[in-house]
């Protein structure tokens, strides 16, 4: 009984350690990724057209009445 806990306690510890999680390169991918979306929506949202939208719609909604 107790060959057989070892046995599947070994199966478990060699299925958890064969992946192992991001690298340091996917790490590095991954924030490159996440600083050009940053970028891009940066961009977008101070556009002249988005901002003028943006402030209408705050606007709009300050100057609702209740």
């Amino acid at each position: 009984m107790a060959q057989r806990i070892r046995s599947w306690v070994r199966g478990m510890v060699r299925r958890a350690r064969s992946d192992g999680g991001m690298t340091t390169s996917e790490y590095a991918v991954g924030t490159i990724a996440a600083c050009a979306f940053a970028a891009v929506l940066y961009k977008v949202v101070t556009s002249p057209p988005v901002m003028s939208a943006l402030q209408s719609l705050l606007k709009d909604a300050l100057d609702a009445k209740f």
